[in-house]
């Protein structure tokens, strides 16, 4: 009888211990990429609320706000200052960082790309992250990863109506010392939650400046591979199955055959994981001949490749806020239209279709650069019109064939 009853125990235990790991391996599968689901990464600038460092380039404690709302009308029709509908919030409030969840996932944007900062021995703009979005009581909706936003900060190029033409700046790249801060911070506040975004289960991190990465190590691409080795064996040893390195370009362009070599061999070389663009490339007056420019980019792009590239769609660009003397030719502003964006959208969907041995990630550029006239967030002039494409194009299938 004893026997018995040992053994019911040893039963139920080993039932309880495998009902939990199958919730584990089920919350884990949740947040990780697969190649059935569509994940729309949308790139969150984290500029616009107040911190000590960012009172030294925006005074007046409301961040790039301060910037934004100066925005003036170069041109007939030119829609500056852009108007957020929900006005201008801080984005490292909780609350506020909550309704942005719930407009992304409502629509099929599922993955927040965070640009992430270190200048000067610490963290930059990681307040948006920190306070807004891992503090939002809905944030479990909603996957996310960092991208290294690793180039110099000059503040003369951010905040022009303070200080002009003066070149002081940040410097992007980091010590062996500080990078290792990097590294242990990144696994250990970031990676290791679990609605950080994994491919293959690994954690990935994306690189937006490489060439800042080089310089970190004495332009010596020896030394920068022992850095990102050294990144590497960190991840494993916090329990991950490896890192997913990201080259992410700052916006593309058509290479010649000579420059698209020396590129693959430097990715390869350096042994990153995945490519992608910030912006999708080919700025032009006209969205449609922008977008066919991207197009042709991307097709020339993927072809260079043997790992994963990913596409990218911008929604539009007009920068002049930040540069007094930018004007019509330099602003994206012909058939600029949230239906546009849809037609591009879906050549994206259609390309992660075609690619079915990699996860069906599209970039957008972007969440919220209102001082790039890039932005998903609803405004006064489209309202949710640029949410609505997406989920038009991404959830409703409108357009496939």
């Amino acid at each position: 009888m004893r026997n018995v009853r040992f053994k019911m125990r040893m039963f139920i235990v080993t039932a309880i211990i495998f009902a939990c790991a199958s919730v584990v391996q089920s919350q884990q599968e949740k947040h990780d990429a697969n190649n059935s689901k569509y994940y729309i990464a949308a790139y969150v600038w984290p500029s616009c609320h107040d911190e000590d460092m960012s009172r030294k380039i925006w005074p007046d404690g409301t961040g790039e706000w301060e910037v934004i709302r100066k925005g003036n009308p170069r041109f007939d029709g030119h829609y500056q200052p852009r108007q957020p509908l929900w006005g201008y919030e801080p984005d490292d409030d909780p609350k506020v960082v909550e309704r942005w969840i719930d407009a992304a996932t409502d629509h099929g944007v599922n993955v927040f790309v965070f640009d992430w900062y270190w200048y000067e021995g610490g963290p930059f703009l990681e307040n948006t992250l920190n306070n807004g979005f891992l503090k939002a009581q809905n944030n479990e909706k909603m996957q996310f990863y960092l991208m290294w936003a690793n180039h110099d900060m000059r503040w003369g190029l951010i905040n022009i109506h303070l200080y002009g033409d003066d070149n002081s700046q940040w410097k992007a790249a980091v010590d062996w010392a500080n990078y290792k801060i990097i590294v242990d911070r990144v696994i250990k506040q970031y990676f290791k939650r679990p609605n950080y975004f994994k491919i293959d289960g690994k954690p990935v991190f994306s690189i937006f400046a490489v060439s800042k990465l080089l310089e970190s190590f004495g332009g010596s691409i020896e030394e920068t591979c022992k850095a990102l080795d050294y990144f590497r064996d960190e991840v494993k040893k916090a329990g991950f199955p490896g890192l997913h390195l990201q080259w992410n370009e700052g916006g593309g362009w058509l290479m010649s055959d000579n420059s698209a070599k020396q590129f693959t061999e430097k990715v390869n070389t350096l042994g990153f994981n995945s490519v992608t663009f910030y912006n999708m490339g080919g700025t032009n007056e006209d969205y449609l001949v922008y977008g066919a420019n991207s197009v042709k980019i991307r097709e020339q792009w993927n072809a260079i490749f043997d790992i994963p590239f990913f596409p990218c769609v911008s929604v539009g660009w007009d920068d002049t806020p930040r540069f007094l003397e930018k004007g019509m030719r330099d602003v994206v502003h012909y058939n600029n239209t949230p239906q546009s964006f849809a037609m591009l959208l879906q050549k994206a969907k259609e390309y992660a279709d075609s690619h079915p041995e990699q996860s069906k990630i599209i970039t957008v550029n972007a969440w919220n650069e209102w001082v790039e006239g890039s932005y998903l967030l609803p405004d006064m002039l489209n309202g949710f019109g640029y949410l609505e494409a997406v989920k038009d194009v991404i959830t409703d299938g409108k357009y496939d064939k």
